[in-house]
């Protein structure tokens, strides 16, 4: 597991304008890495990660995302503003949204909010995997909505 310092967030936040993160309508696709496997992305191939402080919605129970403020600069959320799309081998049923304190809708896969790493600085990489920050560790899912492991 890897760690983020006050310094190493610091420049991450600091660096927050490469990531997209006001799109008008997602689009969830696989990606596949040789250490981790196939995991789910953005249709810019960007990884897309869950948090384990965050509530997965499952059954009855909605989302939550735990991952606001400063968190949220450092792990931008991936929202949208219409339907999220899908690309081969991603799993439609999975696909949901909650509504964040702000008001934007966030993409969740499996009842898990999805978030960008703001070090991951093009398409394909994935150095937000196994990192503990605020308070709980990120992820990469697998198309079945599980977290992917090493």
């Amino acid at each position: 597991m890897k760690t983020l310092s006050a310094v190493a967030l610091a420049s991450v936040i600091l660096a927050s304008n490469a990531l997209p993160v006001d799109a008008q309508e997602a689009t969830l696709t696989l990606q596949k890495s040789e250490e981790y496997g196939e995991y789910i992305a953005d249709a810019d191939r960007r990884a897309l990660y869950m948090f384990e402080a965050d509530t997965q919605g499952k059954g009855g129970s909605e989302a939550v995302s735990a991952c606001k403020d400063d968190c949220a600069g450092a792990w931008p959320p991936l929202v949208t503003e219409g339907p999220t799309q899908v690309s081969e081998g991603v799993i439609g049923d999975l696909i949901g949204t909650l509504e964040r304190d702000d008001g934007t809708m966030q993409v969740t896969y499996n009842g898990w909010p999805l978030y960008y790493f703001i070090k991951d600085e093009n398409p394909g990489d994935t150095t937000g995997h196994d990192v503990e920050g605020f308070g709980a560790e990120w992820y990469l899912l697998t198309p079945g909505g599980e977290k992917a492991h090493d």
